[in-house]
């Protein structure tokens, strides 16, 4: 399996990107091309991370201007006791429903 990067998430365990899951998040959602940094900058410093319905973890950020307007950012991820790994991503403009799933981290202000 070919690792394209790997970011440290908020709780401090190493995230990987595989070539094969970059291929899922541009094939499910072209507009992400080019935004493999704002992905890992989710992950390093999301706004909040909520829980996924299966035990994954979702990184949000807001990003003031991306290539189709004002959104959040959305990296769904895994963690474990050896390290973790990206599973998808994508940009929204309803951080919200994602917060009401709740928070497991958020930003200090």
């Amino acid at each position: 399996m070919e690792i394209i990067a790997y970011v440290r998430s908020v709780k401090g365990v190493e995230i990987e990107v595989a070539a094969e899951r970059w291929a899922h998040v541009l094939e499910a959602h072209d507009y992400m091309s080019g935004n493999l940094d704002m992905v890992l900058e989710t992950v390093a410093e999301p706004d909040f991370v909520a829980r996924g319905r299966r035990g994954e973890l979702l990184a949000v950020r807001l990003f003031e201007k991306t290539n189709i307007s004002k959104k959040h950012c959305v990296v769904v991820y895994r963690e474990g006791e050896k390290g973790g790994f990206v599973i998808t991503a994508f940009m929204t403009s309803r951080a919200d429903k994602i917060r009401r799933r709740g928070t497991v981290w958020e930003r200090k202000n």
